[in-house]
């Protein structure tokens, strides 16, 4: 196919691409379910309209708070219940039962991203909107272990956790035996990582000291600098009886870490220039439709272009850190080699 003609057709991809809606990728970001309800009312009707009322605002916290840092939890906007149907999708029911004058149900609520993303840039409050990929967690007590504090990490609860995670069994207890929390590396946990084909690591210590329980995580990752954050316990009668509200706290602790790293400034904004190496036009395509579930991401602009290769100017919203993180989690890598950014498929 000539350059010129192949162009054409990358710029008609572009568009749809970008135009095409990311609804899947954050429907479920955005949806909270299984949210009880339980209200009364002078009829059926006014029983119903209060419950789903409550429900919804109950259901607003839990988003708000999956969406920003702990630290920003006190700052959630006050909205009532007019501001909440206007940030709203909708609703549905499960498990309804209803009398005269009360309602009972389990109530999904699914909330509109660009309305909730609004209402937080206009509050000035930092917030992701992206999808957490799955990360390997090592238990440490203090060395890696598969006893009590491992299970506590396993139950059940956490399933449905913000940051997806698994973890370490006996299949990586050799060559984790004499891992070290202080100075471990990538390359200590690289085998146990790739067979669980992970990219990101977290260990999580539990430690007892002088009468009171510390986690203490560190999070490891291909190329990055390590992270590392610990976060007092208290003590509940003894050492296995704390693991779980320890467990809890450990769970909350890597879902904050990667807010942290996630949470777009909005009022920040940036442009680079990005060499996209090009094997066919359908794997040009798939790329596009990559770079359009990434939210960070405002337009792409192709200024050349052969049978090979791409330059493309990328604008986007937060640090190019975030922006990174989030072409990570899409299944793309952004490297930069003496200055010239190269955007990739992860593996090529």
């Amino acid at each position: 196919m000539h350059p010129r003609s192949l162009l054409v057709l990358a710029v008609l991809l572009i568009t749809a691409a970008f135009a095409a809606p990311t609804a899947r990728a954050q429907d479920s970001l955005y949806t909270v379910p299984n949210v009880h309800v339980d209200a009364g009312g002078a009829s059926s009707t006014e029983a119903l309209n209060a419950a789903i009322a409550q429900g919804r605002s109950r259901a607003f916290q839990v988003l708000y708070r999956r969406l920003t840092r702990q630290a920003d939890w006190a700052r959630q906007p006050g909205l009532d219940a007019q501001a909440l149907l206007r940030v709203s999708r909708g609703y549905t029911i499960a498990n309804e039962r209803r009398s005269t004058t009360r309602y009972v149900a389990d109530v999904t609520y699914m909330f509109n991203p660009d309305g909730v993303a609004r209402m937080l840039r206009a509050a000035n409050i930092a917030f992701s909107q992206t999808t957490a990929k799955r990360i390997l967690v090592i238990p440490m007590s203090p060395g890696f272990g598969r006893g009590p504090w491992a299970q506590s990490l396993m139950a059940p609860s956490f399933r449905d956790a913000l940051v997806p995670f698994t973890v370490a069994g006996a299949e990586s207890e050799a060559e984790l035996a004499g891992l070290s929390f202080e100075s471990a590396g990538w390359n200590d946990v690289a085998a146990a990582a790739a067979r669980n084909r992970v990219t990101e690591v977290a260990l999580v210590q539990a430690v007892y000291a002088n009468g009171k329980m510390t986690v203490n995580i560190r999070r490891l990752g291909l190329g990055e600098t390590p992270a590392r954050v610990s976060v007092d316990v208290p003590m509940v009668q003894t050492v296995s009886t704390t693991y779980p509200a320890a467990a809890q706290a450990a769970v909350r602790a890597i879902e904050d870490l990667w807010k942290t790293r996630n949470s777009i400034d909005f009022s920040q904004r940036g442009r680079l220039i990005a060499d996209v190496r090009i094997a066919s036009l359908a794997q040009w395509g798939d790329l596009q439709g990559q770079l359009a579930s990434v939210s960070n991401v405002t337009g792409m602009t192709v200024t050349a272009m052969t049978v090979s290769y791409a330059r493309v100017v990328l604008t986007y919203i937060g640090g190019v850190e975030q922006l990174r993180e989030a072409f990570a989690g899409a299944g793309l890598s952004l490297t930069n080699r003496g200055g010239q950014w190269t955007l990739a498929r992860t593996g090529q």
